[in-house]
């Protein structure tokens, strides 16, 4: 793609989006700074807390440097660093003698959960926002994260458009036109994740039709999984997993 100078680009709508989040990304990096300075991190250092907070299991050096999209060095700088604050600990994994598994003590579960709050003036501007608006974004930033993704820029997510559960424009025309067979419910765009626990990834032939469907407003018919509509009696253990708050990680 040719470079477009700045002033050429800030007479484009693309132009005027970037420019816009390059304002929220600053908020972003000030509001960080600061909370992380508050209790003696890095912004790097308190992500490496709520990253192992939230996942499933212990994880490795290299599967949270992937997750965060920073360098080995970086990561492990970071961790030595929290290892020496008493947050992190790092045990031997049973599988692979050679790996060493990262666990958080009593404190690091602690400040994880400090660093796993988003930043209030970003809640905050974003909680004021009319709920389609709301909506709206957040398809615009799902699409923004697989371009980033499909270029390498970001590590993967586990969004909704590419998980085996989801079937877009079940019920198109409907306030919440998406199907989540997880819990076997229609959801909208705003109830859209992009880190989703329970996703699991589409396999490699059924994640295009997923992303062309969603985008094109089309239904998915026949081309992806499950069964199309609602199952009477479904889970409420599910329902109430998928459909209560999860704190994402920063």
């Amino acid at each position: 793609m040719p470079r477009r100078d700045a002033t050429t680009l800030e007479q484009t709508t693309g132009g005027r989006i970037v420019a816009g989040l390059s304002k929220v990304a600053m908020v972003f990096r000030r509001s960080q700074w600061a909370a992380s300075g508050q209790r003696s991190l890095t912004p790097t250092q308190s992500q490496i807390l709520a990253v192992v907070a939230g996942a499933s299991g212990p994880m490795g050096l290299k599967a949270v440097a992937e997750r965060l999209a920073v360098t080995m060095a970086t990561a492990s700088e970071a961790v030595g660093a929290l290892v020496g604050k008493g947050l992190l600990r790092k045990e031997a994994d049973e599988a692979d003698g050679r790996a060493v598994l990262l666990r958080l003590t009593a404190r690091g579960t602690r400040e994880a959960a400090k660093a796993s709050d988003w930043p209030a003036a970003i809640v905050e501007a974003v909680d004021a926002m009319p709920g389609p608006e709301r909506a709206t974004l957040l398809r615009g930033v799902v699409g923004m994260i697989r371009t980033m993704q499909e270029r390498g820029l970001v590590p993967t997510s586990r969004m909704c458009v590419e998980c085996r559960y989801f079937r877009p424009n079940e019920y198109r025309g409907e306030a919440r036109p998406h199907h989540c067979l997880y819990i076997d419910a229609p959801i909208g765009d705003a109830d859209l994740r992009v880190d989703c626990a329970e996703m699991e990834p589409a396999d490699d032939a059924t994640r295009p039709r997923l992303w062309e469907v969603f985008v094109h407003g089309k239904p998915l018919d026949r081309h992806g999984p499950g069964s199309a509509r609602p199952r009477a009696g479904a889970s409420n253990s599910r329902r109430a997993v998928r459909t209560s708050p999860k704190g994402n990680s920063p």
